[in-house]
């Protein structure tokens, strides 16, 4: 172990001695999501830096307290990137914390989650020991793909310690093309390009001032130069200027958009839908259109507080989950309930990585 390592682990032994809840840290850019954030608070940032990075081999390890925003500078300046898009949400995010959230961004959709980027990663699990599992290539797992289940755990099976990533090139061409529809014409024209041979990257739709009907259908492509630019002219469209097209999806990435902003400004809570990406617009009594993601998957609705229960149903009945996403100022959402299923197989996990129940109780299944 590192020194830093080492002085993370005793603080661990000795609050599993004393079955002493520790609220594990990054940067705190994420604290308004998930349950309680309760315990003793245990900072990361004494694990921070670049412990290897190969170009040639689109591979990058870091140590978890890292700036997010330092990693990627240094992918720039290689010509690479993290092609999902991590949020930021704030400065001083870490790269430990955008795994243990396992949250993307616009081109969730058509690059991949966050785990699929993890190749290996170290932990210091709930008895003070320092685990290591996957490596730093593709295909190295044998038995259980350990490091790839702690993106999106929210800290609750130990702490990350240091990570080794996939990273990609970064596109030689993007565009962003506008379309004026309404919500249904949108969804279907998104199912509709999906199934053809397009650079589709990211797409973002948003109903009309005051929630009119007929809302922007934004669409970004990215790839070869010869393959943007004929999409471009197969879809026609509106083109939007480069540094418009920018700040955009960055606004979206990092929810600085006005959809969410005025949310949080009207005092409602955020919600989160996942459906399948050919679910129709769904119907709820009193339910604002929806800021709409990831080629119709993710959909974002401001509702006001306790008024999501037609939101949830409607979205189960179209074959998804919905989850309180941020709350209202001064208010926390009790993560969503699991079927007895899923809920045993996070007790059996939690019990091998955290006997005594010590990382973020309750950040994210109420109970654990």
């Amino acid at each position: 172990m590192t020194p830093a390592q080492s002085q993370i682990a005793e603080r661990v032994r000795a609050a599993a001695a004393q079955k002493r809840p520790l609220r594990l840290r990054g940067a705190g850019t994420k604290d308004f999501h998930g349950g309680p954030l309760d315990g003793e608070l245990l900072t990361l940032d004494t694990l921070a830096g670049i412990t290897s990075y190969e170009p040639s081999e689109l591979v990058v390890t870091v140590q978890a307290g890292t700036p997010l925003a330092e990693l990627e500078a240094l992918l720039q300046a290689h010509g690479q990137c993290l092609p999902f898009e991590p949020p930021h949400f704030g400065a001083g995010g870490t790269v430990g914390g955008m795994v243990a959230a396992g949250l993307a961004g616009p081109a969730r959709a058509s690059v991949g989650s966050v785990r699929d980027y993890v190749l290996g990663a170290s932990l210091i699990n709930g008895r003070g020991e320092l685990l290591t599992f996957g490596g730093q290539v593709m295909k190295n797992v044998a038995g259980y793909d350990v490091s790839r289940v702690l993106a999106g755990a929210w800290g609750t099976l130990g702490v990350i310690t240091e990570l080794s990533l996939k990273v990609l090139p970064m596109a030689p061409a993007e565009a962003t093309r506008v379309f004026d529809c309404s919500q249904a014409e949108a969804l279907r024209l998104l199912n509709a390009w999906g199934g053809q041979p397009l650079p589709l990257n990211a797409s973002m739709w948003q109903a009309g001032p005051g929630g009119g009907a007929v809302g922007r259908l934004h669409l970004r492509l990215r790839g070869a130069v010869a393959a943007v630019q004929a999409a471009g002219r197969q879809l026609g469209g509106e083109v939007l200027p480069p540094e418009g097209a920018e700040a955009l999806w960055r606004s979206l990435r990092d929810q600085h958009h006005a959809f969410f902003t005025d949310a949080a400004a009207q005092g409602l809570d955020l919600w989160r839908a996942s459906v399948p990406q050919t679910a129709p617009v769904l119907a709820a009594a009193g339910l604002s259109a929806p800021l709409i993601e990831w080629h119709g998957a993710q959909r974002w609705y401001a509702v006001p507080p306790g008024g999501a229960a037609d939101l949830a149903e409607s979205v189960r009945a179209a074959g998804g989950w919905a989850a309180a996403f941020r709350p209202a100022a001064g208010r926390r959402a009790e993560p969503a309930p699991l079927s007895p299923a899923l809920m045993d197989i996070h007790r059996a996990l939690k019990a091998a990585f955290d006997p005594a129940g010590i990382f973020n109780p309750g950040r994210l299944v109420a109970g654990l």
